[in-house]
């Protein structure tokens, strides 16, 4: 596998997005992982938007020119983790399997949101959906 910068888009106001984000390590190997803030106007944003992709509904990793969304995105990131520290062992032990993110991601989702709407956090709403600025 060649090392490649991958791209990781997130909804940095949320506190279990940011510290998981910042937790996350990637093997050498693998490449360089580089955050973005979902809630910025970049390049990446306007791809995820126009791939019809909703940020408020999941995270998006973008490796070379293919974007995984959500559980996808959790599942493939774990997959990738460097396990050198307990936090990256337990998020690959839990996410290496497709159909336990595919499972769990709506739940980590589901408290996200809640915690934002406690917060009195607007959505990202990159889609521009109406009536879509509040959890």
């Amino acid at each position: 596998m060649t090392r490649q910068e991958m791209l990781l888009v997130y909804d940095k106001q949320c506190p279990f997005c940011d510290h998981y984000c910042r937790l996350v390590r990637l093997r050498d190997s693998v490449g360089s992982l580089t955050l973005v803030d979902a809630r910025e106007d970049t390049e990446i944003r306007d791809e995820i938007t126009a791939a019809g992709l909703d940020i408020d509904q999941g995270m998006v990793l973008k490796i070379g020119d293919r974007l995984y969304y959500g559980d996808d995105a959790i599942h493939v990131l774990a997959l990738m983790s460097s396990r050198t520290d307990a936090f990256n062992r337990i998020n690959y032990w839990i996410f290496r399997s497709s159909r336990r993110a595919r499972w769990l991601y709506p739940v980590l989702r589901s408290c996200r949101n809640f915690l934002l709407k406690l917060l009195g956090k607007t959505k990202v709403n990159n889609l521009a959906l109406k009536d879509n600025e509040r959890f």
